[in-house]
């Protein structure tokens, strides 16, 4: 094999240097106090004042940052699952199952990614007024149960993964048409399902303009928790980077728990193709 030039090495060191340092420099503004944050050159070793500040942050009655935790967990938690569930079903149908309008409802559920979410937001909220859901999670969970992407997403894969050959052996043995879903399709989508999780996820945790849409600061979302620490005359530079980095980390536990089997997945069909 052709050695490596050490160019490549230097140039994924920068990347990887480049992409990191905004993590580190949030995580070095959390431990210092306000006094240093305007300081030239920055301070770039941590400091003493991250449990200090961590205490702060949660004792912020403005933001109400524990409680926006809570409500970002459970909807991104939710939402997440819903998704990688129907997206995986609805994928298996339209890469597998032969029916009449098929392609047509394809380019339909295709169509509604071509609308900016944006214009979206106040009919959606007229009809969270007339559900009653104004300021409850239901008006942040229940619209994004279904993702058009995520069923394109999952239908791509399908196609690709799952041989026909092996629907028609489990019918054959009896299976009805869920039980193939259950048994024999949603085992090979685990890697595009991993994948779509993972994405789903980080963007229901960073979800900021609906929330703000249809919430109120007495039961917010962490973004929403966020937005309010930035709100008053005094900007608390610290608190704000405190609240990012506390916010950060169960994104980065997700993609600990979840990487390795997305990398192992993607692996173990490359092997069996």
């Amino acid at each position: 094999m052709r050695r490596t030039h050490p160019l490549v090495y230097v140039t994924l060191l920068a990347g990887i240097v480049l992409s990191a340092f905004p993590l580190y420099w949030l995580f070095v503004v959390a431990t210092r106090s306000n006094d240093v944050v305007g300081d030239w050159p920055p301070p770039l070793v941590p400091g003493p004042n991250l449990a200090e500040n961590t205490g702060r942050l949660f004792e912020a009655e403005d933001a109400n940052f524990a409680l926006g935790l809570w409500n970002s967990l459970l909807s991104a938690t939710v939402i997440t699952v819903a998704v990688v569930f129907f997206s995986s079903l609805a994928g298996f149908a339209f890469a597998k199952l032969r029916f009449r309008g098929r392609n047509a409802l394809l380019l339909v559920v295709l169509g509604t990614m071509m609308i900016p979410v944006q214009m979206g937001i106040i009919p959606l909220y007229m009809i969270m007024v007339e559900l009653g859901w104004q300021n409850r999670m239901e008006a942040i969970i229940v619209p994004s149960l279904v993702s058009a992407f995520g069923v394109f997403l999952m239908r791509q894969y399908a196609t690709q993964a799952i041989p026909d050959e092996l629907i028609e052996a489990a019918r054959i043995d009896g299976c009805g048409t869920f039980r193939v879903f259950w048994t024999v399709v949603l085992p090979g989508l685990r890697p595009g399902a991993a994948v779509l999780g993972l994405f789903t996820f980080m963007g229901a945790w960073n979800e900021f303009l609906w929330p703000l849409a249809v919430l109120e600061a007495d039961n917010p979302t962490v973004q929403f928790s966020l937005s309010q620490l930035s709100t008053t005359y005094y900007t608390d530079y610290t608190l704000m980077f405190t609240g990012a980095l506390v916010a950060t980390v169960p994104l980065l536990l997700v993609f600990l728990a979840f990487g390795r089997q997305i990398i192992g997945g993607i692996m173990e069909g490359a092997v069996k193709a």
